[in-house]
């Protein structure tokens, strides 16, 4: 049995598309580092080096739209695209995990 087909993604720029790749590895590293759900301080710190290199390409990603002139953000595309991409689940690591029973 085959899984579901997941929706197209939307038509992106290329510099878009290199937006949404970047943002969302910069999400899942900044899961890995969250202290409140991380495991080890060795993962967390070796994710914090990698940020360093993903947060320089959104920067390079945001810049090259700028400099080509696309200096609007199609929010809904994006977004459409980050859901495709499973966003929303990898947005939630970087938050807080939900607390069990009652507040202290």
């Amino acid at each position: 049995m085959l899984p579901p087909e997941l929706p197209p993604l939307p038509a992106l720029t290329r510099a878009e598309g290199e937006v949404v790749d970047a943002y969302l590895e910069v999400l899942d590293l900044l899961g890995r580092i969250n202290p409140a759900r991380g495991l080890d301080t060795y993962s967390g710190l070796r994710a914090a080096q990698a940020l360093v290199g993903r947060a320089t390409a959104l920067r390079d990603a945001l810049t090259l739209m700028h400099e080509r002139g696309e200096s609007e953000v199609h929010a809904d595309t994006l977004a459409r695209a980050l859901r495709v991409l499973d966003g929303e689940r990898r947005a939630r690591l970087v938050a807080l995990p939900p607390q069990d029973g009652p507040e202290s």
